[in-house]
């Protein structure tokens, strides 16, 4: 441990791992994997596809660019 801080080499260990500060998931932007993708414009309704965002998706309908909806 370099500068026996607890953070390993590189700054890769415990306090400076990539989720320092976070408290584990709290502070993440994700919905999660349940819930719908929705069209804005048309209101179609799909179910959301894990580790696809809504936003890169089109709607079937009308193909528009769908919205993440909980």
């Amino acid at each position: 441990m370099p500068g026996k801080d607890g953070t390993g080499p590189m700054g890769q260990g415990p306090i400076a791992g990539r989720r320092a500060g976070l408290g584990g998931q709290r502070g993440t932007t994700s919905a999660g994997p349940a819930g719908y993708c929705v069209c804005p414009k048309c209101g179609e309704k799909i179910i959301h596809t894990v580790g696809v965002p809504c936003m890169s998706m089109k709607c079937p309908k009308c193909g528009a660019a769908m919205i993440r909806d909980s």
